[in-house]
């Protein structure tokens, strides 16, 4: 039985110890993702709206950013957001598990660092990093911080996908989605106008679509690649905002739901709420 005890606190001993360097190991990264997206911020003018800005844009977008943004809200250069909420870890099944993060963003150069922890199992942790950082896209799932299970870098279809994730959460940070920070936009109906928005080589166009009350509805892209172990698969995509409210003056959706619209219908694996917001002007 000693023996037995002693094996027992020994194991107790390394799991601790491995929970702990895990930990530390992945602050160091999301650390040196930080560092890297604070070095590519860039300013673009204005310092604050001006209503005249919306003149020519589609009237559904006009509309919507009339209702947004008051006249003279300061431009949003960066935003730290905490969120909750579920992600199902199976396309084919219904596998919802909870998760906690927090995000750090740069509307000018795009960028974002999405750091994730999704609850597996009671004390085990997948760590997540979902990025788009100086025009490279990265995706970093690891058990307790430790054991890596893909790592997904490029400058090519995953930073094409990072980046949608960025333009689908511009109402999050509604001064980003005017002309002046770089989204430009073209009519499709009364009711939808596509965005089109440029960082360095990535190029990419999606599609808009506002709701009986004007605000922002969903957010679609045609081809968003979907990782599928390491391999990047091209599959319609779609984002949904919900539940506007007030932060600091300007509306903005605090629920969302993304999904990928399958041959097999459509099918949500993100489901979140943002619970804290900070604006960096």
């Amino acid at each position: 039985m000693k023996w037995v005890l002693l094996g027992l606190v020994g194991l107790l001993v390394i799991v601790v110890g491995l929970w702990g360097w895990g930990q530390w190991r992945w602050g160091q990264k999301t650390q040196a993702l930080m560092d890297r997206l604070e070095a590519a911020r860039q300013t673009l003018p204005p310092e604050r709206f001006d209503p005249r800005e919306l003149d020519g844009l589609p009237a559904p977008v006009a509309r919507h950013l009339r209702q947004a943004l008051p006249p003279g809200t300061p431009i949003i250069r960066a935003a730290d957001v905490v969120h909750a909420g579920t992600f199902n870890m199976n396309l084919d099944a219904e596998q919802w598990k909870p998760f906690t993060s927090r995000q750090r963003v740069v509307t000018r150069r795009p960028g974002f660092v999405w750091d994730g922890r999704v609850a597996m199992a009671p004390g085990l942790n997948v760590h997540v990093h979902d990025a788009y950082v100086a025009g490279e896209g990265i995706l970093e799932p690891a058990i307790l911080g430790v054991f890596t299970l893909v790592n997904l870098r490029d400058r090519g279809e995953v930073a094409r996908g990072e980046l949608m994730r960025f333009m689908a959460e511009a109402a999050w940070y509604p001064t980003a989605l005017l002309p002046s920070q770089g989204m430009q936009w073209e009519p499709v109906d009364d009711r939808s106008a596509r965005a089109t928005l440029v960082d360095g080589d990535v190029h990419l166009t999606m599609t808009f679509h506002f709701g009986d009350d004007g605000l922002i509805e969903t957010i679609r892209a045609e081809d968003r690649g979907y990782a599928d172990g390491d391999r990047i698969v091209p599959m319609p995509w779609e984002g949904r905002m919900f539940d506007y409210r007030r932060r600091d003056g300007m509306l903005i959706p605090v629920q969302g739901e993304v999904a990928w619209l399958t041959p097999r219908g459509r099918k949500p694996y993100w489901r979140g709420t943002i619970t804290e917001l900070t604006y960096r002007y």
